[in-house]
């Protein structure tokens, strides 16, 4: 028996697959301030079951408007596969791998069934598509995390946003960043904008493109 739990997409990928997260934070080069990536207004979506856990490691999903639907991998409506889950919040758990296409945000629910007894954690899921594009890839212009290789344009406020370094994204790009180190003094001195990456190596060198 199946049973339909309630998603939030933190990044929602729609049939078209033609970006990610298309956002990311930083800062600009008057204050220097490190930023944030920016996330997406999570959409509500009624996803139905297949495998024993819900989006489980190295299970797919197909894409719809409003809903994600767990299918085999071997199915012509695959379309991405989970790389890592993890219980909890997003922003208090372990950050995706650094080339997640996108993120699903999976809240709580109890279950039943064969295989699907008790209480389905909230928690999340990171997304790789099956096939390209992959915006996560560096210079994708989207993905959840910035990692080395994206480009970023200034979006006021101190805030840069992440667009693709080809310009094919709506925005041109304005910064590359090059490097990942653990402080900004190690930084090239060629280094223009610092933007916060996360993990073990929080600070991006960013140079103007």
């Amino acid at each position: 028996m199946r049973e339909r739990w309630s998603v939030g997409v933190v990044c929602a990928l729609l049939a078209a697959l033609v970006t990610g997260c298309s956002s990311a934070g930083g800062s600009d080069r008057g204050d220097g301030r490190l930023g944030r990536k920016a996330s997406a207004a999570p959409t509500v979506t009624q996803p139905t079951g297949y495998g024993a856990v819900f989006l489980g490691v190295d299970e797919c999903s197909s894409f719809g408007t409003t809903s994600f639907t767990e299918v085999p991998c071997t199915s012509e409506r695959a379309a991405a596969r989970v790389v890592a889950r993890y219980d909890g919040e997003v922003g208090s758990g372990p950050p995706c791998p650094a080339t997640t296409d996108f993120v699903l945000h999976i809240s709580a629910q109890g279950s039943s069934g064969a295989g699907r007894d008790g209480v389905i954690p909230k928690g999340y899921a990171c997304m790789r598509n099956l096939e390209p594009p992959h915006p996560g890839d560096p210079g994708g212009g989207g993905g959840p995390r910035t990692i080395v290789g994206d480009c970023v344009y200034g979006s006021g406020s101190g805030q840069v946003r992440e667009t693709a370094c080809d310009g094919s994204g709506q925005r041109k790009p304005q910064y590359r960043v090059v490097k990942a180190v653990l402080r900004r003094a190690s930084c090239p001195a060629s280094t223009a904008l610092y933007v916060q990456l996360g993990g073990e190596q929080p600070v991006g060198c960013a140079r103007p493109v």
